[in-house]
C-alpha cells in the first residue's frame, strides 16, 4: 500500500509524530525525573508510558499503510467475471454498481474516494491523521489507535498532576528559569492532551457506534437525511443493503 500524497494528510502525519515525540520528552524530562528521580515510580511510569507510546505508534502505521479494502482494477476486459471471481464468487451480478471514476465494478457498500481515487469497501471516511481511507481491512487498526491515544491522554494528565501535587523536595535547588520552564512545557502538554483527548473520543465514539449498527459514516449520513428524495436517490445509487441491527455483538467482534 503506497502511501497518498495528500498534503493536508502529511502534515497531520508530521503533526501526530512531533506531538508524540513532545509529550514523550515532556514526560520524561519535566514530570517524571523532576519529581519522581529517587522513586521506583520513575522507572515503571517511564516504562510503561513509553510501552504506550510503542503501541499507538504500531497501530498508527498499520492503519496508515494497511490495504483500507480498495477495490482492485482488472487487467481485462471482463472487468465484472473478474472481480467477482477474485473477490465475491457469491454475489449476484446485480449487486454489483460501475464506478464511473474509476472506471471499475465494485461491490455493494463500497465508496469511490476522491483522494485516493479508488473504490474502497465498506468506506467509512477517509481521515487525513491516517492519509488513508478507514475501510473494511484496517477500522480495527484505527480504532485500536483512537483507543491507545485516549489512555494516553488520560495518562498524560494524571501524571501532570501528581507532578504538580506531589511535594518536590529539591525544588528549592531549582533556579527560576528551570521552574518557569518546565510549568510552561506541563501546561503546554496539558493543553496538547486535552486537545487530542477530546477530539479522540467523539471519534471513537463515532466509531463504535458505526460498528454496533453496523453502519459506516457515509450510511449513517445518508439514512438520516431529512428528504426522503435524497436517501432513496443515493441508497439507489450505491445498493447500500438493508442495515441489520439484530448482530449488534458479531459487528464488534467481527472488525
Amino acid at each position: 500500500m503506497k502511501l497518498i500524497n495528500d498534503p493536508c494528510g502529511v502534515f497531520c502525519i508530521v503533526f501526530t509524530y512531533v506531538s508524540i515525540v513532545y509529550a514523550d520528552y515532556v514526560v520524561i524530562k519535566w514530570v517524571v525525573l523532576h519529581t519522581m528521580q529517587d522513586s521506583l515510580w520513575a522507572p515503571f511510569h517511564i516504562v510503561l508510558f513509553n510501552t504506550f507510546l510503542l503501541l499507538l505508534t504500531v497501530s498508527h502505521l498499520r492503519a496508515m499503510c494497511s490495504d483500507p479494502g480498495t477495490v482492485p482494477i482488472p487487467h481485462s476486459t471482463d472487468t465484472l467475471c473478474d472481480l467477482r471471481q477474485v473477490n465475491e464468487p457469491l454475489v449476484k451480478r446485480e449487486d454489483w454498481t460501475l464506478c464511473t471514476r474509476c472506471e471499475t465494478y465494485r461491490p455493494p457498500r463500497a465508496h469511490h474516494c476522491r483522494i485516493c481515487k479508488r473504490c474502497v469497501r465498506r468506506m467509512d471516511h477517509h481521515c487525513p491523521w491516517i492519509n488513508n481511507c478507514v475501510g473494511e481491512k484496517n477500522q480495527k487498526y484505527f480504532v485500536q489507535f483512537l483507543f491507545l491515544v485516549c489512555i494516553l491522554s488520560a495518562y498524560t494528565i494524571i501524571l501532570v498532576i501528581m507532578s504538580w501535587v506531589r511535594e518536590c523536595h529539591k525544588c528549592k535547588l531549582y533556579d527560576m528559569e528551570m521552574r518557569e520552564r518546565q510549568v510552561i512545557h506541563t501546561v503546554l502538554l496539558i493543553m496538547e492532551s486535552a486537545m487530542f483527548g477530546m477530539f479522540v473520543v467523539a471519534i471513537l465514539y463515532d466509531q463504535m457506534d458505526a460498528i454496533y449498527t453496523d453502519q459506516t459514516t457515509l450510511e449513517q449520513t445518508v439514512y438520516k437525511r431529512s428528504n426522503p428524495l435524497h436517501r432513496y436517490i443515493f441508497s439507489s445509487i450505491c445498493r447500500w443493503p438493508k442495515i441489520s441491527r439484530s448482530m449488534s455483538k458479531l459487528n464488534i467482534r467481527s472488525v
